[in-house]
C-alpha cells in the first residue's frame, strides 16, 4: 500500500491508498481523522471513492502542525566527507527542524532560491510516528511508527552556512519532496540494510543502507520524546549517506532543468526537476 495526501475539488486534504498502476487514488479518510487512527485506517481496506489521479492534486499527508526533526551526520562516511569530518561522531544526534510549508511531493518542481548556485541532494528515509511518545523506550518509540517514506532533504548550501544553526538552509520553498508513504509492516525494520540511492540525471551520486545508520529510528525518537511529546503524524528524518555534491572536488550543485531521484528498497522512487528562482514568483 502506498500512502499520499490529495487535494480534490478545492476541498480539505484527504489520505488516499495509490493504485499499483499509480493512475488512480482511493479515499481513506480526512486528514486529521487518519492521524486519529493511522495504524487503524492502514490495516482496512480503502473503502472511500476511487479517483482518478488526474482529477486531484497530490500533496504530502501531512498534519499542518506535524513536527518534521531530521537527524544530520547519521552516516559515518557522511560525517568524514564534510566539513565535520574532523570532530568525529557526536554522542547525540545533531537534529534540526523544517516546517511542513517546505515539504511537497514527487514530481513537484523544485526552485533554487536567490542567493543559491544550486541546491544539493541528500536522499533519505523519514519514519512517521503514529502514535503520542512521551519519556518512550526505544523499543516503545520504534513500535509507534506507522509507515515510511523515501525523501529528499534538498539544501541551501550557502544559507545553512551562514551561521551554526541550519534552519535557513533547510527550509527552502518546496525543498523538502516526500514519495509516498508506506505501512511500516510492509518495510520492516530499517536496520536491514535497505539500499539508500540517489541519481542526478540519471547518474548515481549516493548509494548507501540504512544499517549503515549511526542513530537508529527507535533510538533517536526516544531521545526526542524525553523533551518533548511526540504526536500522531509527527516525522523524523533519518539522514543520508555519503555522496553529497558540496564535498565533492569540484562542488557539484543541482541546477536548473536537473533531475533528481531518490529511491529507496520497498519505498520506492521520488523524482523531481530543479527550476530557477522565478518559479517562486509565479
Amino acid at each position: 500500500m502506498r500512502i499520499v495526501g490529495i487535494h480534490r475539488d478545492g476541498g480539505p486534504v484527504e489520505v488516499a491508498a495509490l493504485s499499483e498502476a499509480g493512475d488512480e487514488v482511493t479515499v481513506l479518510a480526512g486528514l486529521a481523522e487518519f492521524w486519529a487512527d493511522a495504524a487503524g485506517h492502514l490495516s482496512r481496506p480503502a473503502a472511500g471513492p476511487t479517483l482518478a489521479v488526474a482529477d486531484v492534486e497530490r500533496v504530502p499527508p501531512v498534519l499542518p502542525g506535524a513536527r518534521v526533526v531530521c537527524i544530520g551526520l547519521n552516516y559515518l562516511k557522511h560525517v568524514a566527507e564534510g566539513s565535520f569530518s574532523g570532530e568525529g561522531v557526536p554522542p547525540y544526534p545533531t537534529l534540526f527542524a523544517r516546517w511542513t510549508q517546505s515539504l511537497t511531493v514527487d514530481g513537484a518542481e523544485v526552485p533554487i532560491p536567490a542567493d543559491e548556485d544550486g541546491l544539493d541532494w541528500e536522499g533519505e528515509v523519514v519514519a512517521y510516528v503514529g502514535r503520542s511518545l512521551v519519556d518512550a523506550t526505544p523499543e516503545e518509540a520504534l513500535a509507534a511508527v506507522v509507515g515510511y517514506s523515501t525523501f529528499n532533504d534538498l539544501t541551501s548550501r550557502r544559507a545553512q552556512k551562514l551561521t551554526s544553526q541550519w534552519i535557513l538552509g533547510k527550509n527552502g520553498d518546496r525543498s523538502g519532496p516526500l514519495g509516498p508513504m508506506v505501512p511500516a509492516a510492509e518495510v520492516g525494520d530499517l536496520r536491514d540494510g535497505l539500499r539508500v540511492q540517489t541519481r542526478v540525471n540519471g547518474e548515481t551520486v549516493q548509494d548507501g543502507r540504512t544499517d549503515e545508520m549511526v542513530y537508529t529510528v527507535g533510538d533517536t525518537l526516544s531521545l526526542i520524546s524525553r523533551t518533548f511529546t511526540l504526536r500522531p503524524g509527527d516525522l523524523l528524518a533519518t539522514g543520508t549517506p555519503s555522496g553529497v555534491g558540496y564535498a565533492r572536488t569540484p562542488p557539484w550543485l543541482l541546477q536548473p532543468g536537473d533531475v533528481v531521484e531518490v529511491e529507496v528498497d520497498r519505498l520506492g522512487v521520488l523524482a523531481n526537476r530543479i527550476v530557477d528562482n522565478s518559479a517562486r514568483k509565479a
